[in-house]
């Protein structure tokens, strides 16, 4: 008997009882859309790490942290084991000096507060010198990369920064109403505000003047004292934009929330606006006053190789500070997704074990009904590798038409995940959350056809052994 003859006699028995069939592949649609969505979810998150360490400088970008310095919200490592040095110009001069070091950037980033019109809003300053910037492989929808050495300074706002504009009477934003800030990012000024303390100091002087009369005039008159002349020093800076980071409101990405600027021209910005007095963030002495050099937040250091990435940790970990590399953050995260990949796919596997189970019971209700027609094929001189290869292909059959239907309704399900998540900005993810590569779909198939052929076995052995007189006879 030939493999043509094989397969349509198959198919015809598949059509005999089509409802049964029908139950049978949707089990196994379920078990196979079930596996290949949960392992999608894990893949997602996978891949929106490999673009986080990409826009991070990828593989070969090594991370120092000294003391803390500057005015951030950044999660800056093991509060109890902080080093006790600080980030210098001098320390970026050894750094410079290590074997394999390409490149070394100082990054400063600071809390700052923008006012337009009838809104304020907030963000993360990240500065940073031409070379560190451009190693931050940073998609912009328009614009540039700020330039330096320039009387103003140049923003890059990243795409997620409208949402942390808010009203100033109500304080609802975007989060609040669903709608966005009347701001032009790309070409409006903004007025920026550095020193956040003294601006909320005269603000409140401001109210209180209102409330008692004339008090704020009097005080601005006789030049008041303390907090208030302090309050008068606040500068509100004009800021333009140089580029906006690629992607709406709804497309998460590392640069989501950050602000870029030259770091020379916010240094000078710095020390003009608060000379004689110490930056917020920035280190004291014990008397109150600032120290003489400017401490950065952390470093970020290029290495040529990747091979030599924790050579260059370790020596760096030996002059006194914290060390984080996107190396040891890779491997920690995929050790951690591997462990997700595993319970998700288990879970899956479950729906596809009951599909297997069915697929066996649709085998042996067959073989039942049709015993005398085995025992016919048996008398007629066919084979037993035939009789064991027609049940095997039915039941493969119904692995594969199973699995690719699974496979198509998965992308579906995949889609709706995507919508539902708004591509997984809703849970902080860069990029979709649930991502089905061509190979997941080839190797879910295949899983599909070996289920089937494996819950078919066993039935197709039972055929095999069949006695031809007694099939015969049988009813």
């Amino acid at each position: 008997m030939s493999w043509i003859d094989l397969l349509r006699m198959s198919i015809s028995n598949l059509r005999r009882r089509k409802l049964r069939t029908f139950l049978t592949i949707l089990g196994v649609v379920i078990g196979t859309a079930s596996i290949v969505v949960m392992i999608s979810l894990g893949l997602g998150m996978q891949e929106s790490l490999y673009r986080e360490v990409e826009q991070s400088g990828g593989l070969t970008m090594v991370k120092v942290r000294g003391k803390q310095a500057g005015d951030t919200m950044m999660y800056s490592g093991d509060q109890e084991k902080e080093s006790e040095k600080y980030v210098k110009d001098d320390t970026i001069e050894e750094l410079e000096k290590l074997p394999h070091v390409t490149f070394v950037t100082p990054v400063y980033s600071t809390q700052v507060m923008f006012l337009k019109g009838k809104y304020e809003g907030y963000g993360e300053l990240v500065a940073m010198n031409p070379e560190g910037l451009k190693a931050q492989n940073i998609e912009l929808a328009s614009g540039s990369l700020p330039k330096t050495n320039t009387s103003h300074l140049d923003l890059v706002y990243g795409n997620g920064i409208p949402t942390m504009f808010y009203e100033k009477g109500s304080g609802k934003g975007y989060y609040d109403t669903g709608e966005l800030p009347e701001i032009d990012f790309a070409q409006d000024p903004i007025f920026m505000i550095l020193d956040q303390e003294g601006y909320m100091n005269q603000q409140e002087n401001s109210a209180g003047g209102a409330l008692g009369g004339s008090g704020a005039d009097t005080g601005e008159s006789f030049g008041g004292s303390g907090r208030e002349a302090q309050a008068k020093t606040v500068e509100k800076h004009v800021v333009m934009a140089s580029g906006i980071v690629a992607g709406d409101v709804d497309t998460y990405n590392a640069n989501y929330y950050n602000i870029y600027c030259d770091l020379d021209t916010l240094k000078q910005m710095l020390k003009k606006e608060f000379a004689g007095r110490a930056i917020p963030g920035q280190p004291t002495t014990k008397s109150g006053k600032p120290y003489k050099e400017f401490c950065y937040s952390y470093a970020q250091v290029k290495v040529d190789e990747l091979d030599q990435v924790n050579a260059v940790a370790e020596m760096i970990r030996g002059m006194g500070y914290e060390v984080e590399t996107n190396t040891e953050y890779l491997e920690t995260m995929k050790s951690q997704f591997a462990i997700v990949q595993a319970v998700l796919g288990g879970i899956g596997a479950v729906s596809l074990l009951v599909a297997a189970i069915g697929i066996a019971n649709t085998m042996m209700m067959s073989i039942y009904e049709r015993t005398k027609e085995i025992g016919v094929m048996k008398v007629l001189g066919c084979r037993l590798s035939n009789i064991r290869t027609m049940f095997l292909v039915e039941a493969a059959a119904i692995g594969l038409i199973g699995g690719a239907v699974g496979n198509l309704l998965s992308f579906g399900m995949s889609g709706v995940i995507n919508f539902i998540t708004g591509s997984g900005a809703a849970m902080g993810f860069d990029g979709n959350i649930s991502y089905i590569p061509w190979w997941l779909v080839l190797l879910s198939m295949g899983f599909a056809v070996l289920v089937g052929v494996t819950a078919g076995y066993f039935p197709a052995r039972r055929a095999m052994r069949l006695s031809p007189l007694a099939a015969i006879r049988s009813e």
